[in-house]
């Protein structure tokens, strides 16, 4: 094979990005700026992400119910409701919501969160549809 970059014959080196071969330092910073560097992703990849976008997500078995378990199909309001995706919208949320699912705390993350009014009015829409008060509380 020869480099991307100068034609030389080469092996040593192939960029992370687009796979093309380079035999150098100097040769590789020229070619990763260039338009010639392009993600090559395998098309059946991409056809198996996007068919995996429109399935649910596969689970083994039903999870064992418990008093708090909410049922799927309020589980699926949460996704039509207006007043979240409003709320949604908002960057600082969406990077709030994104640091509890990523923490390697999550309980303390959520303390953490809730000293946030923004995330205390996105639990407080998510409850509203997850646990409708009745009118006798």
């Amino acid at each position: 094979m020869e480099c991307i970059v100068c034609h030389e014959v080469t092996n040593k080196y192939k960029c992370p990005k687009c796979l093309g071969q380079y035999c150098s330092l100097k040769c590789y910073k020229v070619h990763k700026d260039s338009p010639e560097c392009v993600l090559k992703v395998n098309e059946t990849e991409i056809a198996k992400t996007l068919a995996v976008d429109d399935e649910e997500e596969p689970t083994v078995h039903e999870p064992f119910k418990t008093e708090d378990t909410v049922p799927k199909e309020k589980l699926q309001m949460l996704g039509t409701n207006e007043s979240l995706k409003n709320l949604l919208y908002n960057p600082y949320l969406r990077n709030l919501l994104t640091e509890i699912d990523t923490a390697p705390n999550a309980w303390k993350a959520i303390r953490a969160a809730m000293q946030e009014p923004l995330f205390l009015e996105f639990a407080d829409e998510c409850l509203k549809i997850v646990e409708p008060q009745n009118e006798e509380d």
